[in-house]
């Protein structure tokens, strides 16, 4: 007899279910309130359980679809969106905000196959000016925008 799970969607669903799960146990020190009255842990306890509560749907359904099998591992998108993530927290404390934010928008942009140069960078562009406007200016956090 044939497997009829859709493995992809089964492995995302124990994924949440796990990250709810470790996100109760970390919460679980905090106190909860109530709504009219929330504690600290109100709120991540009750997104944690959401988070939970999807996976098991996901999960469930997983099983009752038709089979589906894992997909190949690339190892292009997988070694790229690593690097980017590197390479943000290497160049962010040395060459600020500005230059990290487009160094790890680009190199991730590459990681899909179908990436076209021009239109990366300029994607790359507009969301550093918008890090730049939403974490410096409009949150005030002390994060320095260029390495000078």
């Amino acid at each position: 007899m044939r497997s009829r799970i859709d493995l992809p969607d089964l492995a995302f669903g124990l994924f949440l279910i796990a990250l709810g799960a470790t996100a109760l146990i970390a919460t679980a020190d905090l106190s909860i309130g109530r709504a009219g009255d929330m504690g600290p842990g109100y709120v991540p306890r009750w997104l944690a359980l959401a988070i939970a509560l999807f996976g098991v749907a996901l999960a469930v359904r997983a099983v009752l679809a038709r089979r589906v099998a894992l997909p190949a591992v690339e190892l292009r998108p997988l070694l790229l969106i690593s690097a980017a993530l590197g390479l943000f927290a290497l160049l962010l404390p040395t060459a600020g905000l500005a230059i990290a934010s487009v160094a790890t928008i680009v190199c991730a942009g590459f990681a899909a196959s179908d990436t076209r140069p021009v239109e990366n960078i300029l994607f790359a562009v507009a969301m550093t000016a918008f890090a730049i406007v939403l974490f410096v200016v409009a949150l005030g956090m002390p994060v320095a925008i260029w390495p000078w």
